[in-house]
C-alpha cells in the first residue's frame, strides 16, 4: 500500500473509530468514572511538566526578545511580545507536543497491550463497546484538559518572562504588565484557547487509532507508540498553519 492509500485509509478508519466511540454522548453506559480518572491523569498529572516548560519558554522569550528591541529603544515592548507569543502560538503549541509526548504514547502503549493480549477482543464478547469505554473517555479528557494546561503555561511563562524582566533586564513591573494586558485581546485569546482544543483531540484520536490496530506482540506495541508521538507532532504542526491562517483571516487585520 503506498503512502496516499495508506493516509486515505487511516483517515477513514479514525473517522469510523471517533463516530463509533461519539455515539456515547447518546447512550447508556456513560462511563463518567472512567472520564474523570483520564482527566486527572492528562491534567494534574501533566501540569508540572506543562508550568516548568511555561516558564522557561516566557524566560528564554524575554532574554531575547529584549535583547533585539534593546536595539531599537524599544526594551518596554517586552512584555508585549512575550506575551502574544506565548498565548497565540507557543503555549498551545508546546504544551500539546508535550501531551502528545506523555498521554498520547500512553494511551498508544495502553490500548495496543491490550489489543496483543486480546483483552479488547474480550470486552467485545462480554457485550462491552472498547470505543465508547476506553476512546471516548481519552478524547474527552485531552478536549477538556488541553486548553486548561495552556492556560497554566500561559500564566506561568508570562511570570517568568516578568521575573527575567525585570531581575536581569531593570524593566520596571508596572511597564511589563501593562505592556503584556495591553497586547492582548479577546481574539487573541479565543485563538489561544481553539488550539489546544483541536491539538488535544488530534492527540487522543492518534494515540488511541495508534493503541487499537497493534499487531506483532511487544515489538508492536512498542512500533505503535513511537508511530502515535511522531504521527500527532506532525498533524499538530500541520493543523496549527491552517488553524493560524483561519484566525488571521477572521480576526482584526490591526492585531497582525
Amino acid at each position: 500500500m503506498n503512502l496516499a492509500l495508506k493516509i486515505v485509509y487511516e483517515t477513514h478508519e479514525a473517522t469510523l473509530m471517533v463516530g463509533r466511540a461519539l455515539t456515547g454522548f447518546v447512550r447508556r453506559p456513560f462511563y463518567i468514572k472512567e472520564t474523570v480518572q483520564q482527566m486527572d491523569l492528562v491534567g494534574v498529572g501533566s501540569l508540572p511538566i506543562v508550568m516548568l516548560a511555561g516558564f522557561f519558554i516566557g524566560a528564554v522569550l524575554a532574554l531575547q526578545t529584549a535583547a533585539t528591541l534593546q536595539a531599537f529603544g524599544a526594551q518596554n515592548y517586552t512584555g508585549r511580545l512575550v506575551a502574544t507569543s506565548l498565548v497565540r502560538e507557543l503555549a498551545p503549541v508546546l504544551t500539546c507536543i508535550l501531551l502528545a509526548g506523555r498521554i498520547g504514547s500512553g494511551i498508544a502503549a495502553e490500548l495496543g497491550s491490550m489489543t496483543v493480549s486480546e483483552q479488547i477482543d474480550a470486552m467485545r464478547a462480554l457485550g462491552t463497546d472498547p470505543l465508547r469505554k476506553l476512546v471516548l473517555p481519552r478524547i474527552i479528557a485531552l478536549v477538556i484538559m488541553g486548553p486548561a494546561l495552556t492556560v497554566f503555561a500561559n500564566i506561568v511563562g508570562i511570570i517568568g518572562g516578568l521575573i527575567i524582566s525585570l531581575t536581569i533586564l531593570h524593566i520596571p513591573t508596572s511597564v511589563y504588565t501593562t505592556s503584556a494586558r495591553d497586547a492582548l485581546n479577546y481574539h487573541d485569546i479565543f485563538g489561544g484557547l481553539l488550539k489546544p482544543v483541536v491539538f488535544g483531540f488530534i492527540v487522543a484520536v492518534v494515540g488511541c487509532r495508534c493503541g487499537l490496530r497493534t499487531r506483532g506482540g511487544t515489538v508492536g506495541v512498542g512500533l505503535s507508540t513511537t508511530q502515535s508521538v511522531v504521527m500527532a507532532i506532525l498533524l499538530i504542526l500541520i493543523s496549527d498553519f491552517f488553524l493560524t491562517k483561519l484566525l488571521i483571516a477572521l480576526g482584526p487585520s490591526s492585531v497582525y
